[in-house]
């Protein structure tokens, strides 16, 4: 076992020091201006994507349980005679 701060964390009797609202927005927007925005035909092009891959997932999931549910159906109602 290690007695080092990294592994216990801060100690009880140290206070943690909380930031103000206006030092938390001053850090939000410097953060903020770190990010590398999308341009429009990168976000159209992602838009696409994202709907496609959707779209196909609907159609397995739907399909999937248009399969089971028939299953369960035959199953469960016996022989059609």
């Amino acid at each position: 076992m290690s007695d080092s701060n990294a592994v216990r964390g801060p100690r009880d009797s140290e206070p943690v020091k909380r930031t103000g609202p206006a030092t938390f927005y001053r850090q939000v927007v410097a953060e903020l201006r770190k990010v590398v925005w999308p341009t429009r035909e990168q976000l159209s092009s992602y838009f696409v994507v994202v709907l496609v891959f959707v779209l196909i997932m609907m159609a397995i999931v739907s399909a999937l349980d248009l399969a089971f549910g028939r299953l369960a159906f035959a199953i469960f109602t016996g022989p059609n005679d």
